[in-house]
C-alpha cells in the first residue's frame, strides 16, 4: 500500500552557495558514500542537490517532516549496478521506517545544470498502520 508520495526541486545554486558558505554543511547534510559519489562528478553541484531533494522528498512522503529526531544523515542515497537509485536509512529514520512497517522506497531524480528534482513514494506492508496522527 503507498503511504506516502513526496516531492521537491530545488536550485542547483543554492547547494553550491550554502557548501561554499558553510564548510560543515556537507558533513552534517550528506553520508560519506554520497560524498564521495558526488565529489567524483564533474559538477558534482548538480549531484548533491538531487539528493538533497530526495532527502526533502522522503520527508514529505512519510508525511513528518523533521520531527522525531530524523535527521539529513539518516537517509542515504544508493544507486543499484544499474544506476537505479535507492535510499538507505539508519537511525532515528530506520526505526520510523521499521515502526510503519515500511515495505519499499521507490526513487527518482533528476538534475540539469541550474535546478534538480526528486520524487519518493514510500509502501508500507500493512493498510492499517499510520500512527503518526494516533
Amino acid at each position: 500500500m503507498i503511504f506516502g508520495i513526496g516531492t521537491d526541486i530545488i536550485e542547483v545554486e543554492r547547494i553550491r552557495n550554502v557548501m561554499e558558505r558553510d564548510i560543515g554543511f556537507r558533513d552534517k547534510i550528506f553520508t560519506p558514500q554520497e560524498i564521495d559519489y558526488c565529489e567524483s562528478k564533474k559538477f558534482k553541484y548538480q549531484h548533491y542537490a538531487a539528493r538533497f531533494s530526495v532527502k526533502e522528498s522522503f520527508m514529505k512522503a512519510i508525511g513528518t517532516g523533521w520531527r522525531f529526531g530524523i535527521r539529513f544523515g539518516d537517509i542515504e542515497v544508493t544507486h543499484d549496478l544499474l544506476g537505479k537509485p535507492g535510499i538507505n536509512v539508519f537511525g532515528k529514520a530506520k526505526e520510523w521506517c521499521e515502526k510503519e512497517a515500511v515495505s519499499n522506497i521507490h526513487v527518482s531524480l533528476s538534475h540539469l545544470k541550474e535546478m534538480a528534482t526528486a520524487v519518493v513514494v514510500v509502501e508500507t506492508k500493512d493498510e492499517g498502520r499510520r500512527t503518526i496522527s494516533e
